[in-house]
């Protein structure tokens, strides 16, 4: 086992000049020789190795892992098959890990995990993100389990989320249209007017709108086209565009009157420009306005407006409440929000639903009241009926 750089002749363009040569024995006990791919620098190379090294170590009884090795040999296997934005989640993940690094995992314990438990809950994370991080330790327990044959069944049935029976729930903010009125009167720009009200009237998320370019729009069917997302400082870079959050985010809505005609006004501004483009963003023109840009916008438009101040992602759930509340059918409301089930917009909205509930029962009152009227009506019928034939 070796790692080397090669002669510079053989350096690629893009500076990668490091590798790794390993002698092992196959599951025949063959001996077999690997080279790997070329990396930049001389640590990449030997943790490549090292991986290398834990993937033939797999089907060994004797594995002597620790936990570090597991969750940086899960995180080596997803790099080829999750988007670039999961990975980052990972890697951020990973450090809550850290504290189980020196954890030979064939001897991870009950008294291990609530170590582990003890010093998460002195983070100042919510218990939602705590839960995200319990998950992420259960996920990476199940890769051991499936790839490197470990048991962890006198632990994981005694595992448990982390919960707070004081901690109080944030309740969802959003917008009347009322008050939406008021905060998009202040805004006196074109390119934020139309940000705003995308986010407001069709819903999208903040990556969704951000990542809209001009090919996106459909001016002469009067729709825009979903396809894609946009995350920022995500590995070292600036900003990068995924795939949607989910399949079902992919679709096509249709843009009311008003925010059609403002996108007109500004796409006529914007070709005027000589290096333009379909490909550039709708908002923000060859690069996508910057997401601390929109949040002082956004913040500075509710003061002068006097607003409450809301989360740009609250402007979604502004939109749901606007089609709640005037009657839109939770079907069309979870397609026009891109979500992939029904239950996950009735979970995240069942509380607007409250006043639609009190509608279901006054239709039952009503029939109950008709019917009794019917009731009247005919006994007092027969009566009449009766009297007549005396």
């Amino acid at each position: 086992m070796s790692v080397s750089r090669l002669d510079p002749k053989k350096w690629t363009k893009d500076g990668r000049k490091w590798n790794f040569h390993v002698r092992y024995k196959d599951l025949d006990g063959k001996t077999k020789q690997y080279q790997s791919k070329l990396f930049k620098t001389k640590p990449e190379a030997q943790e490549a190795e090292r991986i290398f090294l834990l993937e033939l170590d797999k089907y060994r009884p004797d594995n002597n892992m620790t936990f570090r090795d597991l969750y940086l040999a899960f995180y080596n296997y997803q790099e080829d098959k999750v988007k670039e934005t999961t990975l980052h989640t990972y890697k951020d993940r990973m450090r809550y890990m850290a504290l189980l690094d020196n954890i030979k995992v064939k001897e991870f314990n009950l008294q291990h995990y609530e170590m582990w438990r003890k010093k998460i809950l002195e983070y100042p994370l919510s218990n939602r993100t705590r839960n995200y991080i319990y998950k992420f330790l259960k996920t990476i327990m199940n890769f051991g389990t499936k790839w490197y044959g470990l048991n962890f069944n006198q632990i994981y049935p005694k595992m448990t989320n982390f919960t707070n029976p004081n901690e109080i729930k944030k309740e969802m903010e959003f917008w009347t249209y009322e008050e939406f009125s008021k905060f998009i009167s202040v805004e006196e720009d074109l390119t934020f007017k139309c940000l705003f009200k995308t986010l407001y009237f069709c819903g999208l998320r903040k990556g969704e709108a951000r990542a809209l370019n001009w090919n996106d729009i459909d001016f002469t069917n009067g729709t825009i086209r979903i396809n894609k997302g946009l995350s920022d400082n995500v590995n070292g870079k600036k900003y990068i565009i995924t795939s949607p959050k989910t399949l079902t985010s992919n679709r096509t809505l249709p843009i009311p009157k008003e925010l059609l005609n403002d996108l007109k006004q500004l796409k006529e501004k914007v070709i005027e420009f000589t290096n333009y483009n379909d490909n550039w963003f709708v908002f923000g023109n060859a690069v996508p306005l910057g997401d601390d840009t929109i949040r002082r916008r956004k913040n500075n438009n509710c003061k002068e407006a006097n607003v409450k101040e809301i989360r740009i992602h609250d402007f979604r759930h502004s939109c749901a409440s606007l089609l709640i509340n005037n009657g839109a059918d939770i079907t069309l409301v979870a397609k026009f929000l891109g979500h992939s089930k029904i239950d996950e917009t009735l979970n995240t909205y069942s509380h607007m639903f409250k006043n639609k509930l009190n509608n279901i029962i006054g239709l039952i009152d009503n029939l109950n009241e008709n019917a009794k009227s019917d009731i009247v009506i005919d006994s007092t019928k027969n009566n009449d009926d009766y009297e007549m034939s005396l």
